[in-house]
């Protein structure tokens, strides 16, 4: 439980620095993205992670199956929130609860793939079956993005 609020102060921090600074990025104004639903979203799944990560470590090492999926699923969060960032000022109504939804849900099956590429070959049904998903999530994404 102290690792979880110690992760989620440690986010508050970054934003509230972020915002010290004047709250650009890359000369973007950022104040109305980090407002938006699909921020909200993707980092309450982000903070979600950290905290997993943390209570993992405790009890296992960082080969464990368990720690390399969140790790890897909070990989792809980050770029996510990259993407999210790249939004311009006045194109935030793109940025919906949905489009949040849907990048969680792909982050974690780009995470599935991932775990099922350490079992099987590319070439598996499993794998196709789960790389069509995470392209389909992703097709939906770029829709919305641009």
């Amino acid at each position: 439980m102290r690792q979880f609020i110690f992760s989620v102060c440690l986010v508050l921090a970054g934003f509230s620095a972020a915002l010290a600074q004047g709250g650009e990025k890359g000369g973007r104004e950022i104040g109305p993205i980090r407002s938006s639903s699909a921020f909200a979203e993707v980092s309450l799944r982000k903070v979600e992670l950290e905290a997993e990560i943390e209570s993992y470590l405790a009890d296992y090492t960082e080969q464990n199956p368990k720690v390399i999926d969140a790790r890897n699923e909070l990989r792809f969060l980050v770029g996510d929130l990259d993407r999210i960032f790249a939004v311009r000022p006045t194109e935030v109504a793109r940025l919906t609860e949905a489009l949040g939804k849907m990048i969680v849900r792909r982050a974690a099956l780009e995470a599935d793939v991932e775990r099922l590429m350490r079992s099987y070959s590319k070439d598996h049904a499993n794998v196709k079956r789960a790389k069509r998903k995470t392209a389909i999530f992703e097709s939906a994404i770029r829709e919305i993005l641009g």
